[in-house]
């Protein structure tokens, strides 16, 4: 749970294409580069038929400057050439949450 509130989420919904060489890889680069951003927050990620990865930042400013980043710019315009047929980013507000957890 992230106790200073609101902050944001960026909710990253898509689907793959058949050629995906190189995609890991790069996912994860993004993971650790995203984690050294001023702002950021955390992350949670999972993939099917339909691939969702949900980060979240501190304020509309760290992600305008994630959105930004010279490395982030370069995969998302590989993701558009190769590795995406689709997808879709949402931002929202987070101005409550709650979670149960059994132990």
């Amino acid at each position: 749970m992230m106790n200073d509130k609101p902050y944001y989420a960026v909710i990253f919904t898509s689907t793959q294409t058949k050629n995906i060489e190189g995609y890991t890889e790069m996912a994860e680069k993004m993971e650790r580069l995203a984690k050294e951003q001023d702002g950021f927050l955390g992350i949670d990620s999972a993939r099917n038929d339909i691939g969702i990865t949900v980060s979240y930042w501190k304020s509309l400013e760290a992600i305008k400057n994630w959105k930004a980043n010279t490395s982030h710019l370069f995969a998302q315009q590989k993701g558009r050439e190769q590795w995406y047929n689709w997808y879709n980013v949402r931002i929202c507000k987070v101005e409550r949450e709650y979670e149960f957890l059994n132990e």
